[in-house]
């Protein structure tokens, strides 16, 4: 019998070498959200630069340190209990879905309802609008803590992680695949050193770090090849320092906004907790087991956090933490990635960083995260439940699928200005071609939980736990019926979740149910079992 490890010492680093090859990968992730913030509000929402700059960023910042700090205080006690070295703490950012949703489907629209209404302040009324959302979405976070760890007990674990890695392997993997083909110099380059030093387990010599290998590589290659710098070198916007916006805060707070947002806030905080959740399942899978509640409940305090001091965007629990741990990241890597996010936030640097280190200098760390993250789904389960863990990464796919149609779609001029509208007229275009767009577009609303329940009752029906398996189908029902999967509305340039019954896929779930419940009695053993 292996000896348990020694107890850790306080005396334990706080910053290893491992830990800087985590802080790029997280650290550029990080950068990423920052910039779409500022590109979106600027130029989506027309926010002007003092507000984007001197209160939405510093808000986000403060959101972050939060989180960083206290994940890699209970990353350091998760050490110091066990006796382990290797214990690396739970990556943590903004959440690039709610991101999005927040601006597209709750900002924009309040700016646009504003506007038609004269309001004096359309801008005013768009940054109110993500203020609620955004505390709207802490409050399903922190009450969803009480309630998540019954919910991943009762959950197998191919289903928490086969949905991640169909979010890794669409939506960042794929992703980062194509740009790296599309500037293969400074992609594949930089992939050939992430593949080398990560998978091969080696280290160049003077002990650098891979990642800062890469990076720096990367960049010397976009200067060298004209991909860096983007444009004029952008003008600093100055220090800015976070002030709460209680102000703010107290004149979002109405009925009337809840009321018209609440199909966006909803689904949008329950995604949040369901995505944390199998991120903090994935971390147990790879040998880091943490707490749900505390974990979830820093979690909301973060969005509240980030309401309270400005920013519309909620924080969640990244995906990643297995390939953070690979690197050799442990509790310094979330420490250094709050004091950076704050340091580029508050002192006005973001676009200068974007500028002169471009993405494509770093994006071949993400995508190993993206590799790993995958890998870790059929690892870390049984091998008799690989096939659900299929049946878990298809929704994922197909929801990043209909993300690429639609975005072809507004490419040809349909749903932009003075172009054709997304109507259903779309579904019979497809169809010409035997594409049946009309699943993607259903699999894409509420797809976390489409994926997650799939593959649970696969692995049920694996197991001859036929009760199990139907029961995870009426759950599919009552969602459907809900209106919180499946049911989308067209709008001029997207298809969007429509908090209203779908019927007709809960009617199929209810079929489905019915033939696992039934299965004891209509069905017998095969051959050879």
């Amino acid at each position: 019998m292996t000896p348990p490890p020694p107890p850790a010492t306080r005396a334990a680093p706080w910053l290893v070498r491992g830990d800087l090859d985590g802080f790029f990968g997280l650290a550029l992730d990080n950068l990423v959200q920052l910039l779409l913030v500022d590109a979106l509000c600027r130029t989506v929402l027309g926010f002007p630069a003092a507000l984007v700059h001197g209160r939405i960023l510093p808000g986000a910042a403060v959101s972050i340190l939060l989180g960083n700090v206290f994940y890699a205080w209970q990353a350091r006690r998760l050490a110091r209990r066990t006796g382990r070295s290797d214990v690396c703490a739970l990556p943590y950012g903004i959440n690039t879905v709610s991101l999005f949703g927040h601006v597209f489907l709750v900002m924009l629209p309040a700016k646009l309802a504003a506007e038609a209404t004269g309001h004096p302040d359309p801008g005013r009324a768009a940054f109110e609008a993500g203020l609620l959302a955004c505390l709207g979405s802490a409050a399903i976070e922190l009450a969803g803590a009480f309630v998540a760890e019954r919910i991943r007990r009762a959950t197998p674990r191919a289903a928490l992680l086969s949905t991640l890695a169909g979010i890794a392997l669409g939506f960042i993997s794929l992703g980062f695949l194509f740009r790296t083909f599309a500037r293969p110099v400074v992609g594949l380059a930089t992939l050939g050193v992430v593949l080398l030093t990560y998978f091969g387990r080696v280290r160049f010599k003077g002990r650098l770090p891979g990642g800062l290998v890469a990076v720096a590589l990367g960049t010397l290659l976009a200067w060298m090849t004209g991909l860096a710098p983007a444009g004029p070198r952008p003008a600093w916007s100055g220090l800015a320092l976070p002030v709460p916006a209680l102000g703010a805060v107290l004149a979002s707070l109405r009925g009337d906004l809840l009321v018209a947002y609440a199909s966006v806030i909803v689904p949008m905080g329950l995604f949040n907790v369901v995505g944390s959740l199998q991120n903090i399942e994935s971390a147990e899978a790879a040998g880091d087991p943490y707490p749900t509640r505390p974990s979830l409940l820093v979690n909301g305090f973060g969005s509240v956090a980030a309401a309270l001091f400005g920013s519309p965007f909620p924080t969640t629990i990244y995906i990643g933490h297995p390939g953070w741990k690979a690197l050799g990241a442990r509790a310094g890597y979330s420490i250094l990635n709050g004091a950076f996010v704050t340091a580029i936030a508050l002192t006005g640097t973001v676009a200068l960083i974007a500028w002169a280190v471009p993405i494509d200098a770093g994006m071949a760390i993400v995508l190993w995260i993206g590799i790993v993250m995958t890998a870790q789904a059929f690892q870390a389960t049984p091998a008799a439940h690989a096939p659900a863990v299929v049946v878990g990464l298809m929704p994922a796919l197909a929801a990043w699928g209909a993300g690429l149609a639609k975005a072809g779609l507004r490419a040809a001029g349909v749903g932009a200005p003075g172009g054709p509208p997304f109507s259903p007229a779309l579904e019979g275009a497809f169809l010409a071609s035997d594409t049946w767009i009309r699943g993607a577009f259903a699999l894409e609303q509420g797809f976390i939980f489409t994926s997650m329940i799939l593959a649970a009752a696969t692995v049920a029906v694996i197991e001859r736990r036929f009760a199990r398996a139907g029961a995870w189908m009426l759950l599919a029902a009552a969602l459907a019926s809900a209106g919180l999967v499946h049911g989308y509305a067209y709008v001029a340039s997207d298809t969007t979740l429509r908090l209203a019954p779908a019927w007709p896929w809960a009617a199929g779930y209810l079929a489905v149910a019915a033939v696992f419940l039934m299965a004891p009695w209509i069905t017998e053993p095969g051959e050879g079992h």
